[in-house]
């Protein structure tokens, strides 16, 4: 498993708090295993690089959620195809809500309610900031360059604000050129294991226990 830098105390600040209302408003606790972001479970660790991870959502439709960390939240993307290797090809990754640091290893069965499924850690790691600007200030302005260094993903990939439709919340996810970009390899086909338990989506569902992994 991965294990979470989390950084200062800072990280338990209000800034959180005022962060995944959102995200708490659409759960129900007492009934989905989401963590709910309260508390943050601290793990020492060497890594000093924010994360990310790819969960594999089979919901009302199957997607993917792209989240990476920004300051004390998961930002998160809801990209119905999965990430493409192919420089070429534009993914369309509508924002959503921000998620919880620890809702990168939920990996389980939401089984009512919003976002009702099966979740899968598709992928999992760190990832590099290769833009001058902040963050928080690509995020605002729109245009995220990232490299990733997962289990399964590795290289750049651009996050493209696009306003159609006249939604602020509707981006690209594309790959930037590089050694790991390829035209004919397809991760999402070619590999449906889990990154942190290597269960397939039909394991998981069939585990009647399946909840956070630990």
């Amino acid at each position: 498993m991965l294990t979470i830098a989390l950084g200062s105390e800072g990280y338990l600040m209000a800034q959180k708090r005022e962060a995944l209302s959102t995200y708490r408003s659409k759960r129900d606790f007492t009934k989905t295993p989401e963590p709910s972001g309260k508390t943050i479970k601290k793990r020492l660790s060497s890594r000093k690089k924010p994360i990310f991870v790819i969960q594999e959502h089979q919901a009302s439709h199957l997607h993917y959620d792209v989240r990476l960390q920004i300051g004390d939240v998961l930002v998160s993307w809801a990209v119905p195809k999965g990430p493409s290797l192919n420089p070429r090809v534009k993914r369309l990754a509508v924002q959503t809500e921000d998620h919880p640091i620890d809702y990168a290893d939920f990996e389980g069965i939401i089984k009512e309610g919003y976002g009702a499924g099966t979740v899968m850690v598709w992928d999992i790691g760190t990832y590099k900031n290769i833009k001058d600007e902040s963050m928080q200030e690509c995020l605002k302005q729109g245009q995220i360059e990232v490299e990733l260094k997962g289990k399964k993903l590795e290289g750049a990939f651009a996050f493209v604000r696009t306003h159609y439709a006249g939604s602020k919340k509707n981006w690209l996810m594309i790959k930037m050129k590089d050694e790991f970009a390829s035209a004919k390899k397809n991760p999402v086909s070619s590999q449906k294991r889990s990154a942190l338990t290597d269960r397939t989506m039909k394991q998981i569902k069939d585990d009647k226990k399946s909840k956070v992994y630990e």
